[in-house]
Order: structure tokens, then C-alpha cells, then sequence
């Protein structure tokens, strides 16, 4: 069995991938095939460069080292992004760049069950079994947002928490291109500003999802149980009301803020490597 891995971004995001799919290469011998999206954005507040095949072709060397039969394919989908330009979301406090996944239906290249991770992500155990989980019936599995799930509900109605974190899903991608779900959700991002543009479109617009344990994506503290931990944003309510963010590529405040030493040796790899990474 292969495991498809999808992961999007600019430049800087080689940083996290590295570290991301070093993590996976301790807990899965398997072949990786993961695929890249990748774009050169210019904003009014920057320009967001494309990741270089250079950088592409050191990580597939690298993970080569665990399983020869694994490869990095980069997809530069520029010309595809601005032709369907999420106008109404280009200057949102999250970058553009997060929004490329919802291109994906377009790259023919992409096969049809890919596991999406963003690149603050850092694998802990082994995933084998949920990535070969039947999908045949759904577009999207994927985890609850640990905040967003109590605020932000698909219908005002809903009682049952519904709303998922974007940082991590296992895409049906036969299913997404049957469905239009990305193509209708990068309509909606086009002409609707949103706090968190893709991950609110696909949660308004998805129809067939099922919601796993908070282990696939883990967005608060590394448990026993986390498969999937997720270094995003947390909220701090004492002494005082505050947000933390910590990224796993900063690696003294994982050690001094977070007092987390459960990757060390993933990171002391990553700090030998991305010195030499292009």
C-alpha cells in the first residue's frame, strides 16, 4: 500500500514540510507519494514565492532514505489560482497560500484518496489503518476545530457540534470532482470574505463528511492517543486572556514555552538538515 500525501503552501512552508514528513517517515515504512501545490501570490501586503523544485528534489531524497519507492511531485498551479483569484480573501489574517488546496480537484495528477496535512502538523504514531478507511460514501473525513466547533454551526439550529479544522482531511478526491465541492468553494471565495476563507467554505459546502477522533488532528495538547498533533493557535485565559502560537519549526519555544520534548528527535534532525535544504 502507498499513502498519498497532499500538502500546499509557498516557500516558507518547506520548513514545516520537512519536519512534517520526517515525523511520517518514523511511523510509516510505507511508499509516499505526495504531491505539492504551490503558487507565487502577490498581495498588497507582500508577494508569496512558489517552493523551488531544488527544495522539492532534497526532500524527496529524503524520504527516499526510509522507502526508495517514495517521491515529492511539485505542482505549480499559479496560472490556476489567479484565474479564479478568491478576490474577496486575498488580505484575510490567513495567507492565500492556504487556500490552494481547493485547486486540487483540477491537478488530474492527484489520486482519489489523498490525506491533506498542513505543514505545522507533526506525525506521532502510525496512521496506516485510518488512512485505508473506507471512504467510499464520503468527501471529506476530517476532525472537529477545537474552538470553532462550539461557535460555528453549518445551520443555526444544529445541536450537535459539526464544524471541522482544515489542518488535516482525507480527501475522496473521485468523489470531491463528481460532487463540484472544491469548485463551488473556490466560487464562494471569490465573492464571500470569511474569517478562515477555506475552511468555512468547505464546511458550508460539504454534504458527505464523517468526523473522526480528535487523535487524527490533535489541536490542543499531545496526548497518548495523538496521531496528528497540530500546532496551531491556542487560547490562554490566565493570567490573562491571550493567544499562543507556537510552529514545530521554531524549535526553543517548542522546548521552552510548550515543554514538549516528544519530537526531539525528529527536530534535531530537521536542524541538521535545513541548513543544506535549498
Amino acid at each position: 500500500m502507498s499513502i498519498n500525501l497532499l500538502f500546499c503552501g509557498d516557500d516558507y512552508m518547506r520548513h514545516g514540510l520537512l519536519i512534517s514528513l520526517l515525523s511520517i517517515c518514523k511511523h510509516t515504512h510505507e511508499p509516499l507519494h505526495v504531491y505539492v501545490l504551490t503558487a507565487t501570490i502577490p498581495t498588497k501586503q507582500k508577494t508569496y514565492h512558489a517552493i523551488s523544485q531544488d527544495s522539492i528534489d532534497f526532500l524527496q531524497h529524503q524520504i527516499r532514505l526510509t522507502n526508495p519507492d517514495s517521491f515529492v511531485q511539485l505542482f505549480d498551479i499559479t496560472d490556476m489560482f489567479m484565474a479564479e483569484k478568491p478576490m474577496a480573501n486575498m488580505d484575510t489574517r490567513f495567507t492565500p497560500c492556504c487556500m490552494l488546496r481547493l485547486w486540487a480537484d483540477k491537478v488530474p495528477q492527484i489520486p482519489s484518496r489523498i490525506l491533506y496535512l498542513d505543514t505545522d502538523i507533526v506525525c506521532n504514531k502510525n496512521f496506516d489503518k485510518f488512512y485505508a478507511q473506507n471512504i467510499d460514501n464520503v468527501e471529506i473525513v476530517g476532525v472537529l476545530d477545537f474552538y470553532g466547533s462550539w461557535f460555528f454551526k453549518k445551520r443555526a439550529w444544529d445541536i450537535k457540534r459539526n464544524y471541522m479544522n482544515s489542518g488535516m482531511f482525507l480527501f475522496n478526491m473521485a468523489r470531491i470532482r463528481e460532487t463540484g465541492l472544491f469548485a463551488k468553494a473556490r466560487r464562494m471565495c471569490q465573492s464571500r470574505t470569511m474569517f478562515m476563507p477555506d475552511q468555512s467554505a468547505l464546511n458550508k459546502l460539504v454534504v458527505n463528511k464523517r468526523i473522526v477522533s480528535r487523535d487524527f488532528n490533535e489541536q490542543h495538547h499531545l496526548r497518548k492517543s495523538t496521531v496528528f498533533q497540530h500546532f496551531s493557535t491556542k487560547l490562554h485565559f490566565f493570567p490573562w486572556f491571550h493567544t499562543l502560537t507556537v510552529k514545530p519549526w521554531d524549535v526553543n519555544a517548542v522546548h521552552d514555552t510548550l515543554h514538549l520534548t516528544a519530537y526531539d528527535d525528529v527536530l534535531s534532525e530537521y536542524e541538521r538538515l535545513i541548513p543544506s535544504m535549498p
